[in-house]
């Protein structure tokens, strides 16, 4: 015997709207079923499964270009410019 549902109704900004059914249409499901899929995967978690903060964690890529950058900056083998036309001209030649 399948389950019974129940409708629901959310409240969404519709360009918001607009691109998730774009996207969970390339997924292969509606809106409704990736809702679905949240829920489910909360519960199953006991939490919202992904983080939520205030503030933007940097990716492993922005990570290891950040810690390149310093590395680079303190390497005493590596030019550094105090003039783009001097950058310019180095790079052109």
């Amino acid at each position: 015997m399948a389950a019974a549902t129940t409708n629901i109704s959310i409240r969404m900004d519709s360009d918001l709207k607009a691109r998730a059914d774009a996207f969970f249409g390339e997924l292969g499901m509606n809106l409704s079923t990736a809702f679905n899929v949240f829920v489910r995967q909360s519960l199953r978690e006991g939490r919202i499964p992904f983080d939520i903060s205030l503030r933007e964690e940097p990716n492993e890529e922005t990570i290891a270009a950040m810690l390149e950058a310093e590395r680079i900056e303190k390497d005493p083998n590596v030019k550094g410019y105090d003039d783009l036309d001097e950058l310019f001209a180095d790079l052109k030649a």
